[in-house]
Protein backbone atom coordinates (compact mmCIF):
# COMPACT_ATOMS: atom_id res chain seq x y z
CA UNK A 1 0.00 0.00 0.00
CA UNK A 2 1.47 3.42 -0.93
CA UNK A 3 2.25 5.92 1.80
CA UNK A 4 0.16 9.04 2.24
CA UNK A 5 1.29 12.35 0.78
CA UNK A 6 0.12 15.93 1.21
CA UNK A 7 -2.56 17.03 -1.26
CA UNK A 8 -3.31 13.41 -2.22
CA UNK A 9 -6.34 11.28 -1.40
CA UNK A 10 -5.70 8.90 1.49
CA UNK A 11 -6.40 5.26 0.56
CA UNK A 12 -9.35 3.70 2.40
CA UNK A 13 -8.55 1.46 5.35
CA UNK A 14 -10.58 -0.55 7.85
CA UNK A 15 -9.49 -1.34 11.42
CA UNK A 16 -11.10 -2.56 14.66
CA UNK A 17 -12.63 0.23 16.76
CA UNK A 18 -14.19 1.10 20.09
CA UNK A 19 -17.91 1.68 20.40
CA UNK A 20 -20.85 -0.23 18.96
CA UNK A 21 -19.27 -0.79 15.54
CA UNK A 22 -16.77 -3.62 15.18
CA UNK A 23 -14.68 -1.80 12.59
CA UNK A 24 -14.10 1.72 11.35
CA UNK A 25 -13.32 2.64 7.73
CA UNK A 26 -11.99 5.88 6.36
CA UNK A 27 -14.97 6.03 4.00
CA UNK A 28 -17.19 6.52 7.10
CA UNK A 29 -15.75 10.04 7.35
CA UNK A 30 -16.61 10.94 3.74
CA UNK A 31 -18.09 14.42 3.45
CA UNK A 32 -16.50 15.61 6.72
CA UNK A 33 -13.05 16.84 7.58
CA UNK A 34 -11.14 14.36 9.70
CA UNK A 35 -8.39 14.57 12.30
CA UNK A 36 -6.41 11.35 12.72
CA UNK A 37 -4.03 11.42 15.65
CA UNK A 38 -1.53 8.63 16.22
CA UNK A 39 -0.25 8.12 19.74
CA UNK A 40 2.12 5.57 21.31
CA UNK A 41 0.13 3.98 24.15
CA UNK A 42 -3.13 4.12 26.09
CA UNK A 43 -3.03 5.41 29.69
CA UNK A 44 0.42 7.02 29.47
CA UNK A 45 0.89 10.62 30.56
CA UNK A 46 1.53 12.35 27.21
CA UNK A 47 -1.06 10.25 25.37
CA UNK A 48 -3.64 10.92 28.06
CA UNK A 49 -3.02 14.69 27.87
CA UNK A 50 -3.36 14.61 24.08
CA UNK A 51 -6.57 12.53 24.19
CA UNK A 52 -8.00 14.87 26.85
CA UNK A 53 -7.14 17.88 24.67
CA UNK A 54 -9.08 16.47 21.72
CA UNK A 55 -11.89 15.49 24.13
CA UNK A 56 -12.08 18.99 25.56
CA UNK A 57 -12.23 20.55 22.08
CA UNK A 58 -14.55 17.91 20.54
CA UNK A 59 -17.51 20.33 20.38
CA UNK A 60 -15.40 22.97 18.62
CA UNK A 61 -14.17 20.37 16.12
CA UNK A 62 -17.76 19.21 15.54
CA UNK A 63 -18.83 22.84 14.89
CA UNK A 64 -15.97 23.05 12.37
CA UNK A 65 -17.40 19.98 10.58
CA UNK A 66 -14.46 17.84 11.66
CA UNK A 67 -14.50 14.30 13.04
CA UNK A 68 -11.72 12.93 15.27
CA UNK A 69 -10.19 9.45 15.58
CA UNK A 70 -7.20 8.31 17.58
CA UNK A 71 -5.00 5.37 16.57
CA UNK A 72 -2.43 3.27 18.40
CA UNK A 73 -1.28 -0.34 18.34
CA UNK A 74 -3.17 -1.10 21.57
CA UNK A 75 -6.04 -3.60 21.57
CA UNK A 76 -9.69 -2.59 21.35
CA UNK A 77 -10.10 -3.80 24.97
CA UNK A 78 -7.35 -1.42 26.11
CA UNK A 79 -8.91 1.39 24.03
CA UNK A 80 -12.33 0.73 25.60
CA UNK A 81 -10.86 1.14 29.11
CA UNK A 82 -9.05 4.32 28.03
CA UNK A 83 -12.23 5.77 26.44
CA UNK A 84 -14.27 4.98 29.53
CA UNK A 85 -11.71 6.36 31.99
CA UNK A 86 -11.16 9.59 30.02
CA UNK A 87 -14.75 9.94 28.69
CA UNK A 88 -13.53 10.23 25.11
CA UNK A 89 -16.34 11.21 22.70
CA UNK A 90 -14.55 9.89 19.59
CA UNK A 91 -13.47 6.39 18.53
CA UNK A 92 -10.05 4.91 19.14
CA UNK A 93 -8.84 2.60 16.40
CA UNK A 94 -6.68 -0.46 17.00
CA UNK A 95 -3.85 -0.91 14.51
CA UNK A 96 -2.14 -3.93 16.03
CA UNK A 97 -0.75 -5.05 12.65
CA UNK A 98 0.55 -1.50 11.94
CA UNK A 99 -1.03 -1.28 8.45
CA UNK A 100 -2.41 2.23 9.02
CA UNK A 101 0.70 3.29 10.96
CA UNK A 102 2.82 2.28 7.96
CA UNK A 103 0.41 3.98 5.54
CA UNK A 104 1.05 7.25 7.41
CA UNK A 105 4.73 6.40 8.06
CA UNK A 106 4.52 6.93 11.83
CA UNK A 107 6.51 3.85 12.91
CA UNK A 108 9.93 5.28 13.74
CA UNK A 109 12.99 4.29 15.73
CA UNK A 110 12.68 5.60 19.26
CA UNK A 111 14.89 5.43 22.32
CA UNK A 112 13.98 4.95 25.97
CA UNK A 113 16.65 4.74 28.67
CA UNK A 114 19.23 4.04 25.96
CA UNK A 115 17.23 1.16 24.46
CA UNK A 116 16.28 1.55 20.80
CA UNK A 117 12.96 0.21 19.54
CA UNK A 118 10.39 0.80 16.81
CA UNK A 119 7.29 2.68 17.96
CA UNK A 120 4.65 5.20 17.00
CA UNK A 121 5.89 8.75 16.60
CA UNK A 122 3.15 11.06 17.94
CA UNK A 123 1.66 12.51 14.73
CA UNK A 124 -1.57 14.16 13.58
CA UNK A 125 -3.10 14.37 10.12
CA UNK A 126 -5.92 16.57 8.83
CA UNK A 127 -7.98 15.42 5.86
CA UNK A 128 -10.50 17.54 4.01
CA UNK A 129 -14.08 16.43 3.28
CA UNK A 130 -12.91 14.68 0.09
CA UNK A 131 -10.38 12.56 2.01
CA UNK A 132 -7.36 14.51 0.78
CA UNK A 133 -4.49 14.95 3.23
CA UNK A 134 -4.13 18.71 3.79
CA UNK A 135 -1.91 19.04 6.89
CA UNK A 136 0.40 16.87 8.94
CA UNK A 137 2.16 17.35 12.24
CA UNK A 138 4.99 14.99 13.14
CA UNK A 139 7.01 14.67 16.36
CA UNK A 140 4.09 16.37 18.10
CA UNK A 141 4.57 18.13 21.41
CA UNK A 142 1.24 18.04 23.26
CA UNK A 143 1.10 21.59 24.65
CA UNK A 144 -0.85 23.83 22.26
CA UNK A 145 -1.14 21.12 19.62
CA UNK A 146 -4.90 20.53 19.73
CA UNK A 147 -5.58 24.26 19.39
CA UNK A 148 -3.27 24.46 16.36
CA UNK A 149 -5.07 21.51 14.70
CA UNK A 150 -8.46 23.09 15.46
CA UNK A 151 -7.42 26.37 13.80
CA UNK A 152 -6.21 24.46 10.75
CA UNK A 153 -9.52 22.55 10.58
CA UNK A 154 -11.51 25.79 10.77
CA UNK A 155 -9.45 27.28 7.93
CA UNK A 156 -10.11 24.37 5.51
Amino acid sequence: MPKTALDRKVPDFTVPTTGSEQTWSLKQAAGRKLVIFFYPKDMTSGCTLEAQGFRDQATAFRKAGTAIVGISRDSVASHEKFCLKEKLPYPLLSDADEKVCRLFDVIQEKSLYGRKYMGIERSTFLLDAAGILRREWRKVKVNGHVEEVLEAAKSL
